[in-house]
Order: C-alpha cells, then sequence, then structure tokens
C-alpha cells in the first residue's frame, strides 16, 4: 500500500471520526467532542496517513508531556491493517514525541485486543500495569510503555 504521512488538517476530521468509529467497538470509540478534545489538547498533535486518491487509512493522535509521551489512539482501517500503516504512523508520532523531549511513551489498549497488543509488543512497548475498569462498561486496559532513548523511533544511539 502507497501512503504518506502528514499533518492533519480541519477538512480532514469527519474522515478521522468515521474511522474511529469503524476501528472500535461503540463502547470504545470516541464521540465527535471526545476526538476534538483529544486532538486540540496542550503538547497534543494529529498525523495521517494518506493514500491513493486522497483516501485515508489511518491516523493517530498523540501528546507530549515533559518528558512523557502518549498514543492517544491509533486507528487503521481494516482493509489497511498488515500493511505497514500502523508502523509507519507509531514510528512518525514517537519521532516526533522525542523531538519534544519525550524519553518515554506510553499508551492504553483493552485487555482483549490481542491483535493490537501483539503489534505494540513488537514495536518495542511491554505491559506495565492493568488498570481495572479503564473504558465504559468496565473493560480493563492495559498500559504498555516504551523507552525512546539515543535516538527517534527508540533506536540506540552508535557507540564511539
Amino acid at each position: 500500500m502507497s501512503f504518506r504521512i502528514r499533518q492533519f488538517e480541519k477538512t480532514d476530521f469527519d474522515t478521522l471520526w468515521q474511522i474511529d468509529q469503524a476501528c472500535f467497538d461503540p463502547q470504545l470509540a470516541y464521540s465527535r467532542p471526545e476526538l476534538a478534545f483529544y486532538m486540540r489538547r496542550p503538547g497534543a498533535f494529529t498525523l495521517v496517513a494518506e493514500g491513493e486518491g486522497s483516501n485515508v487509512p489511518g491516523f493517530v493522535v498523540a501528546e507530549a508531556r515533559r518528558k512523557i509521551g502518549h498514543i492517544i489512539t491509533i486507528d487503521v482501517v481494516q482493509e489497511a491493517r498488515r500493511t505497514g500503516v500502523g508502523k509507519a504512523l507509531l514510528e512518525a508520532a514517537e519521532q516526533r514525541l522525542f523531538a519534544a523531549g519525550a524519553a518515554t511513551v506510553a499508551l492504553e489498549t483493552p485487555v482483549n485486543n490481542e491483535a493490537a497488543i501483539r503489534f505494540y509488543k513488537q514495536q518495542g512497548y511491554f505491559v506495565e500495569k492493568t488498570v481495572a475498569g479503564y473504558y465504559s462498561g468496565g473493560l480493563d486496559a492495559l498500559v504498555m510503555t516504551k523507552e525512546l532513548v539515543g535516538s527517534p523511533a527508540g533506536q540506540a544511539a552508535p557507540r564511539d
């Protein structure tokens, strides 16, 4: 799949909200006001994967708070999964968080989302803790973290 990562534009909002609705169970998906709130938080940014014909296969919302970065959501449409879109979005967000001074990045994922847990582990994240009742409906979340040491995307700096 051919795509590029770019900065969010206001005209993307409805498309991103629709992707979020398609990607997550209704109890987990953001309402329009919730998604807008997270995208506008201080230190937050949104990156969009744009494919051929201006279609959007995915996006990521993240924020930098002091030395800790936070992946708020990463959404990839079903048809674009396992094509590198999610990995590219995550790496781009990690690079931006690192550039903003983050040494660690954290995210939450439902304990029953095995595909996401496997994906994040493949990208170097580890389970830090479980938060009981994190999601509406009482579903527990795993908090996963990754050290952003040395250079963007968590690669160790070469030694002299």
